[in-house]
């Protein structure tokens, strides 16, 4: 109960929207994002009301909203990896920047929400994580926007703090290192501790280990079938907090 004395106090003192409606699991991870510190933590969390506001008025991210982001059918959710967080892998090659960065925004937060809400058990604890995997296997300069990469990542780090339990990088080709170089400067140091770049068999083995067998898809080495993001029914989309 000390740090939502703690998140509390801050934001009387501000005159903050309240937190308390939230639990003690999903304040924990703002304060874990900036170091337990209650005045950033509660800082942080503030202003991700604002942007939840205003980015998620209803509470969710409907696919009526970004129709051209899931036409290419990029982005895949698999089940649970052997720790209980849902994997969500997307595939670059079949991504191809659009004017619309809005769009792309929403995309984002459509694909990290539907991902979560998809662990649920009832309803969200605030703890819940995902595993990310980026597959960069045939990208070519047609479908990079280091921009996108920035953003996406910011998004996690700004209003999805603690929700990466690991992100895997497959198949980066050479010309994307200077890409990856850039992009790494804008994520913080806890973001890039969770980013593993598989270049070797033992890597491999470790992602394999950490999914499981059952769940990763066959072109990766397990035994499932790729099922697209909008193919999976969650139910509990209104649900997902930050």
């Amino acid at each position: 109960m000390c740090h939502r004395l703690g998140f509390t106090t801050v934001q009387q003192r501000h005159r903050a929207l309240p937190s308390l409606k939230y639990g003690d699991l999903t304040l924990m991870r703002f304060l874990i994002a900036r170091s337990m510190d209650p005045e950033k933590s509660a800082k942080m969390f503030d202003q991700w009301q604002k942007w939840r506001a205003t980015m998620v008025p209803n509470g969710f991210i409907s696919e009526s909203e970004i129709p051209d982001e899931l036409l290419s059918r990029k982005s895949f959710l698999h089940g649970l990896s052997n720790d209980g967080f849902p994997v969500l892998l997307f595939k670059a090659c079949e991504h191809f920047p659009y004017k619309d960065q809005l769009q792309f925004k929403k995309f984002v937060v459509h694909m990290l929400g539907k991902t979560l809400a998809s662990s649920f058990r009832g309803r969200e604890i605030g703890n819940e994580k995902l595993i990310g995997v980026l597959d960069l296997q045939k990208i070519t300069y047609k479908n990079i926007d280091a921009r996108e990469i920035i953003t996406g990542f910011q998004f996690l780090q700004a209003y999805y703090p603690e929700r990466l339990a690991k992100c895997y990088i497959l198949h980066m080709p050479r010309f994307f290192v200077g890409v990856w170089r850039m992009v790494s400067r804008f994520l913080e140091k806890a973001t890039l501790e969770k980013i593993v770049i598989v270049t070797n068999e033992e890597e491999k083995k470790d992602l394999m280990r950490e999914i499981g067998e059952e769940v990763l898809p066959e072109e990766y080495g397990g035994r499932a079938k790729l099922i697209a993001l909008q193919d999976v029914t969650v139910p509990h989309l209104t649900d997902v907090f930050p």
